[in-house]
């Protein structure tokens, strides 16, 4: 079974995606920000996959995305937010981003996007 990482500060956010990930075959694990993300992936978590909003209180996405490259090289990482700036979008992929989708978005679509970052799922 795959396990996503999933990163939001918002309690509802993460409880839909989760529930979406889970109906649909995933692991979840989650973190309600970046600092806590890190604690957890430190601790040994080993996703295959990690969506991860941007604007998120004690460390955003994009300063997780910086710290957590080093440490998983290849796992793919999502940036799921509300932010639809292209100089975001920018940093993000600098960051090591692999792929970003503006909130909302519906189950079957993230699902797909999931599908084409980790086609063996």
């Amino acid at each position: 079974m795959k396990k996503v990482f999933l990163i939001d500060d918002s309690a509802v956010m993460l409880m839909s995606v989760k529930e979406a990930l889970s109906m649909a075959g995933y692991e979840v694990e989650t973190a309600t920000n970046g600092e806590d993300a890190m604690e957890k992936i430190k601790g040994g978590i080993k996703p295959d996959l990690i969506i991860t909003d941007i604007n998120m209180p004690k460390m955003d996405g994009i300063s997780f995305i910086k710290n957590v490259r080093p440490i998983l090289k290849f796992t793919p990482i999502l940036v799921l937010t509300t932010e639809s700036e292209t100089a975001k979008r920018d940093e993000a992929k600098k960051s090591g981003a692999t792929g970003w989708l503006v909130k909302p978005v519906s189950g079957p679509d993230l699902l797909k996007v999931i599908k084409q970052v980790l086609p063996e799922a």
